[in-house]
């Protein structure tokens, strides 16, 4: 996924109201930017972080200004994080028609946002003539409260629960389910859930893999000009 606009740099101010950011630019002037990021955050909206923004030149949007990286430092040195939510759809979906993700490889059709489950849509679904068609769902991870280990979710998710038990369902009508975890920063030597933040997604992740519900992490590999998957990062589900 490759950025439509280059990138100007600032400072955050603030964060409000989930989509809200006052940012300061290079150039003294502070503007307000789309975050399009519906989680906490936690850890990543600390005033005085330098940050990156894209502005659209579309002249009927009302905030022309979106965040789109972050940079963060937990003592290993400064590493850019992703927080613009719309992305990670795209990213999978590049790699796997670039067969950068060799467990999702060999299917026919990749279709996007289809309609499945009660009033849900699935992210990717794969399909193919010679095995049954494979629902992908895919999450957007960041957080990191220690270094090394991402972890998901930032925040309570009932909607999140909802799709494992989806998946769930899929496998049991014989179909395959694969929970794609997509790590945006370069930082993460491996993965968990976040079992203190939302107990309730972790009971419900527990259930939807002994339904064999499967799961898969990436990275992302992260500069100025774009985002992409990189590799397959270890899980531990934690207990």
């Amino acid at each position: 996924m490759r950025f439509d606009q280059s990138l100007t740099s600032g400072i955050l101010e603030k964060r409000y109201k989930r989509f809200l950011a006052d940012i300061r630019l290079e150039t003294g002037e502070t503007i307000t930017a789309h975050c399009a990021n519906p989680g906490s955050m936690l850890g990543l909206n600390a005033p005085g972080s330098k940050v990156w923004l894209t502005k659209s030149n579309n002249p009927k949007r009302k905030l022309p200004w979106s965040w789109e990286l972050l940079e963060v430092d937990l003592g290993d040195g400064p590493v850019l994080v992703g927080i613009n939510t719309n992305y990670p759809n795209g990213i999978v979906t590049e790699a796997i028609q670039s067969d950068l993700i060799p467990e999702l490889a060999g299917y026919a059709d990749l279709r996007r946002e289809v309609k499945y489950g009660v009033n849900s849509r699935i992210d990717i679904l794969l399909e193919d003539k010679s095995r049954p068609p494979c629902y992908v769902e895919i999450k957007n991870v960041h957080l990191m409260r220690r270094s090394g280990l991402a972890e998901f979710p930032d925040s309570v998710t009932k909607r999140g629960a909802k799709h494992l038990v989806e998946l769930g369902d899929m496998v049991e009508a014989g179909h395959r389910a694969v929970m794609l975890f997509l790590i945006q920063r370069m930082d993460a030597q491996a993965m968990t859930l976040a079992r203190d933040i939302d107990p309730v997604y972790g009971e419900t992740f527990d259930h939807a893999m002994s339904r064999g519900v499967e799961v898969m992490v990436y990275d992302t590999s992260i500069d100025f000009k774009s985002i992409v998957a990189r590799r397959r990062v270890p899980f531990d589900a934690g207990s």
